[in-house]
């Protein structure tokens, strides 16, 4: 199996170091997406232009979401309930935020100027965070690797992008510092 993607991407980060951790044979193929070779290979496996997406002899799956319950079954692991695909997509939600205000960063725009796009962004990223500060020790939470991982992966590139202030948020910051002492955490830094 092959996971294409590139190294600062928090969905396909949460896919290497699950992979990691389960031991999970994936040939990881780091793309710059925005060169234009790599992006030519990026949209003949997801016209969405998306990464990550995972390719196997039967079959290509984009989004980190079909590709963990992929694994998930391939492994004969449970997959995620309710509840905890509910946590996973507030999780997405913040960090689906935290791009788009990258992007429009990058294109010049000033993510702070007081319109509908970027309050939308800005409120939804306090919002899900803060709800994600209360909810933490919830056993929904706690018992999911793949929860725990993602909450890492969106927490640390928060940290990496220098994309929000997270030092009021006590219990994730907790999370933060004690789960990046995983060696899979540390294999996968986006700063080597």
């Amino acid at each position: 199996m092959q996971l294409l993607g590139s190294t600062t991407s928090p969905f396909v980060r949460r896919i290497r170091i699950w992979a990691l951790l389960n031991q999970c044979n994936l040939e990881f193929i780091n793309l710059d997406i925005f060169s234009d070779t790599d992006r030519q290979l990026m949209i003949q496996n997801n016209p969405a232009r998306k990464i990550p997406v995972l390719i196997t002899k039967q079959q290509t799956l984009a989004d980190s979401n079909n590709i963990i319950r992929f694994l998930l079954e391939q492994h004969t692991q449970t997959r995620l309930n309710w509840q905890q695909e509910h946590l996973l997509t507030i999780i997405n939600a913040c960090n689906d935020s935290l791009v788009e205000l990258l992007l429009c960063q990058r294109s010049g725009f000033d993510t702070q100027d007081d319109k509908l796009f970027f309050n939308l962004q800005n409120e939804r990223i306090a919002e899900t965070l803060s709800y994600l500060n209360n909810h933490f020790a919830d056993a929904e939470f706690k018992s999911c690797e793949y929860l725990c991982i993602s909450l890492y992966c969106l927490l640390d590139w928060i940290c990496f992008r220098e994309l929000t202030d997270l030092t009021g948020h006590t219990e994730l910051m907790k999370f933060y510092h004690s789960f990046s002492q995983q060696q899979a955490v540390q294999q996968t830094d986006p700063r080597i």
